[in-house]
């Protein structure tokens, strides 16, 4: 009686039993609804409490974060959970998190899905915790920044297979990184430290917390745009949407040198899946000049990483021509690439439109807290060009500018700057993509383009 009435209940629902069982068979409840059996307490001392079926966590003075984390270690899931929270606080979900001992003395560290209702709305991305800092900043994918509703209950889902991370709030695709630092670990519920003059007793609320473990089947592959961490790894998820490798980690194909036949034969090496400039004489390309792509391109996508050494100059250049015939580096656009710290080039220019991230002696970029990597680290840069010539800039994931080409602001700047003598300066159709010889050891790696 039972099987049956289940049976006319899907169908009255317009739900097939199949899904029915795919739905009640997998999920387990992480909790009970009554007490915090299964969960433990690290790091803070913020208060955390059952009520009316809920986790209640309260913000107190004088702690530092505070996690409520499971028992258990999961590896691959798909988690859920409903959270209400204060307008003015802070708070995420981690997983896949660590405590060790000999770790900043037992801290929690890991990956978190962010819950943010501050104007930034950076919701649903993903933090490294205590690690490497933002790893997936909502700068990058728009849409994720309407999802979170304040003053209501939120949905949060987290799904991690394998080495893909992505999440959603509401129902709305915020994030995709592919990642394989940490395969396993706990998942907790954050209560973030608060100010000196912050008022305590703010409050987050979770509810329904379930999971799956065995059995998982991904959510349907969307067009959001994919962090990927894994150096020259082209992932499902890029392929999907469109994008290639411009560099394939090995050999030269597809690259030559600016004004000449072939690939540089000096000043150039490629090793351990590493694209790097050789150190010369910090001059602009004496040594072994500036390489382009063989291919010319339009409105594109361009993803790179890139990592300094002290003092080091270059960039990323595209609309690039070479019908100028000119000495030293070959004329376009610029994602300028610099130590602004050591190198003397930050200091020219105007207003700062010749350090890191900016549109090279044009428009400077954004200085985001957190946006920049140390020297000597790995930093991710984006181009995008749109087909109606608006273009913007991205510094590991958070946007640092943008601009429109043949803008009545655009040909303004360019009329007061080095590149007023060049006609037409990066108003071609189409242009080669050119990394910059400027003397200066820089690597490059995980080089890829999607067409628009």
């Amino acid at each position: 009686m039972k099987t049956r009435l289940l049976i006319l209940t899907g169908l009255m629902l317009g739900t097939s039993l199949t899904s029915l069982h795919a739905q009640s068979g997998k999920w387990q409840n992480l909790f009970n609804g009554k007490d915090l059996t299964g969960w433990k307490q690290l790091n803070g001392n913020a208060k955390y409490v059952v009520v009316n079926g809920e986790i209640v966590g309260t913000t107190v003075k004088d702690t530092p974060n505070s996690f409520l984390t499971t028992e258990k270690n999961y590896g691959d899931f798909i988690f859920e959970v409903e959270l209400l929270v204060d307008n003015s606080m802070n708070s995420g979900i981690q997983f896949r998190s660590l405590s060790k001992p000999d770790y900043n003395n037992g801290r929690v560290h890991g990956y978190q899905m962010e819950v943010d209702p501050s104007d930034r709305a950076y919701s649903g991305g993903i933090y490294d915790e205590a690690r490497r800092g933002w790893l997936y900043p909502t700068d990058i994918n728009p849409k994720a920044k309407t999802a979170f509703k304040k003053g209501e209950w939120n949905k949060y889902r987290i799904e991690c297979i394998g080495n893909s991370i992505r999440t959603w709030v509401n129902g709305i695709a915020t994030a995709n990184l592919v990642d394989d630092l940490t395969p396993s670990g706990f998942i907790a519920l954050q209560v973030h430290a608060i100010g000196k003059n912050d008022e305590p007793g703010k409050q987050i609320r979770w509810r329904n917390i379930r999971i799956q473990t065995e059995g998982l089947k991904p959510t349907k592959t969307d067009n959001i745009f994919v962090v990927n961490t894994i150096p020259n790894n082209l992932s499902a998820a890029e392929k999907a949407n469109g994008y290639s490798l411009l560099w394939d980690g090995k050999t030269t194909n597809g690259w030559k040198g600016a004004y000449k036949k072939g690939f540089p034969e000096k000043g150039w090496e490629i090793k351990d899946g590493l694209l790097s400039v050789v150190k010369s004489n910090g001059a602009e390309s004496t040594n072994g000049g500036d390489i382009v792509t063989e291919k010319q391109y339009g409105a594109f996508a361009l993803k790179f990483d890139f990592k300094l050494t002290e003092g080091a100059n270059s960039g990323i250049k595209y609309f690039v021509t070479l019908t100028e015939g000119n000495k030293g580096s070959a004329i376009g656009p610029e994602y300028q690439i610099l130590d602004d710290v050591r190198h003397p080039d930050a200091k020219l220019g105007k207003n700062g439109n010749r350090t890191l991230g900016s549109l090279y002696d044009l428009i400077t970029s954004k200085k985001i807290p957190n946006s920049q990597r140390k020297i000597g680290e790995w930093n991710k840069g984006v181009v995008i060009v749109y087909p109606n010539n608006k273009i913007e800039y991205y510094l590991n994931g958070f946007k640092i500018l943008e601009y429109v080409r043949g803008s009545a602001e655009f040909n303004a700047l360019v009329a007061e700057s080095k590149y007023k003598n060049w006609k037409d300066f990066g108003m071609a159709p189409k242009g080669h993509i050119l990394i910059q010889d400027h003397g200066d050891n820089v690597s490059f790696r995980s080089i890829k383009l999607k067409e628009l």
